[in-house]
């Protein structure tokens, strides 16, 4: 008897875990994309199992369609094939339904085309922590840390490579048996999708390794935290790159100015999609190599938002002049991360804002003050805080809709209650477990 071959049909959902229903490639192959029922109350499941109060309960009824351009075949030399499809979330009609997060990059990817000519290119860069691989004092980026880790990195880029991407670089991190993988930019919607594609590869070869991989923010609260990095820049007509003006404010350009002030303006709340857990704030404190206050750093590693360096080696300057959004990690939907990003962008193209004031000096060494008369204000300090934000932003709610932030805040209230009677250690150990 020869094993058949499965296809998962997959969404990542407010939890930032991908669900979805297996159909077999004799299903799949050579036909329309492939559909699968599902149920909105799916959505509610939360990272560690209990579902969250649903709107919906038991009632309703939504489609699955896979997107063929994200297709995945790992297939091993043992005979060992490993298959998905990432897909969109629709209502019986055909309709997107209003809390599928997909859409909701999409939506914001579409209107910043269609109001201002603007394409978005990026990638998202990926720490974690590999279990395979022993503890051991002054590991960071050293080769030491490289070569314990044995045919995980190799196999890890082989398999990235085969899925689609196209993979970087792979490096030992500060933290304690944290590593560091890479992918080159790409553009729009396959953005998020190659976060997600690149987060369950990961996992597939660390199983085929005997480990595991988690991409929790925090491993224990006195570890160095694990974060998603999000490099972008914009693209005008033709795939031209419009980000840099030598005349303008840090070498900003009106276009990127009034994008980067857009997302710092509403940073409060975007922070509650893009930092997703009660563990995330343990991470956004000063000193962290995070970030803790809204703001536009140059070359900066504790700002919100980084001016990313420009290297004479590399070429010419407008191809290289990018930006780095730091405060995020893997407890973030790849989905609600882009969409939050595009529709705060946007929303600064809108308004025509100014180019947010750059910062040269750490925030966190500067006196009140001086951080006043820069506007720079305090992140959240809790998801709690985050999510008051984000409900008191009448904005951010119109790019959600209505149905997904009520969603979306029942959802995260409920994983603050199930976090409320442990400690930041407990807590930390659950995250590692569900990410």
């Amino acid at each position: 008897m020869t094993p058949e071959e499965l296809i998962m049909v997959c969404t990542s959902d407010i939890a930032g875990q991908v669900r979805g229903k297996a159909l077999t490639a004799v299903d799949v192959d050579g036909g329309q994309p492939p559909q699968v029922p599902w149920t909105p109350t799916n959505i509610m499941i939360t990272a560690h199992g209990p579902i969250a109060d649903s709107p919906w309960g038991p009632l309703g009824d939504l489609m699955l369609t896979g997107d063929p351009s994200t297709h995945v075949r790992l297939v091993f030399g043992d005979g060992d094939v490993h298959r998905f499809m990432l897909g969109d979330l629709s209502e019986p009609g055909g309709a997107p339904w209003a809390c599928c997060l997909r859409d909701f990059a999409r939506r914001g990817l579409a209107a910043l085309e269609a109001e201002f000519g603007l394409t978005l290119r990026g990638a998202m860069e990926h720490e974690f922590h590999y279990d395979g691989v022993e503890e051991r004092p002054n590991s960071a980026y050293s080769l030491d840390a490289l070569r314990r880790q044995g045919a995980f990195a190799g196999d890890l880029l082989a398999a990235l490579r085969e899925a689609g991407l196209t993979p970087e670089s792979f490096m030992p991190e500060y933290g304690p048996s944290q590593y560091e993988v890479t992918v080159a930019p790409s553009e729009g919607l396959r953005i998020a999708d190659e976060a997600v594609i690149l987060r369950e590869v990961s996992q597939t070869i660390a199983a085929r390794h005997g480990g595991r991989v988690s991409f929790t923010p925090m491993v224990r609260p006195d570890a160095v935290g694990n974060g998603v990095h999000v490099h972008f820049s914009l693209c005008g007509e033709g795939g031209a790159p419009v980000n840099h003006d030598p005349d303008g404010p840090a070498g900003l350009s009106a276009v990127a100015g009034a994008f980067l002030a857009g997302i710092l303006s509403k940073l409060p709340s975007l922070v509650a999609l893009t930092a997703a857990s009660t563990i995330s704030y343990l991470r956004l404190v000063p000193n962290r190599w995070s970030a803790s206050a809204v703001n536009l750093g140059q070359q900066d590693r504790e700002a919100a938002v980084r001016l990313c360096p420009v290297f004479a080696a590399r070429g010419a300057v407008e191809d290289q002049f990018h930006f780095e959004y730091r405060v995020a990690d893997g407890t973030a939907s790849p989905y609600l991360l882009l969409g939050a990003l595009v529709w705060a962008g946007l929303h600064g193209l809108r308004q025509d804002l100014p180019a947010p004031p750059v910062t040269e000096e750490n925030v966190a060494e500067m006196s009140g003050t001086d951080r006043a008369a820069l506007g720079i204000q305090a992140l959240p300090t809790s998801l709690s805080q985050a999510l008051d934000s984000l409900a008191a932003d009448d904005d951010v709610i119109a790019w959600m809709g209505q149905a997904l932030h009520e969603a979306y805040q029942r959802h995260k209230r409920f994983e603050v209650g199930l976090m409320a009677d442990l400690d930041p250690a407990a807590q930390c150990a659950r995250y590692h477990l569900a990410y």
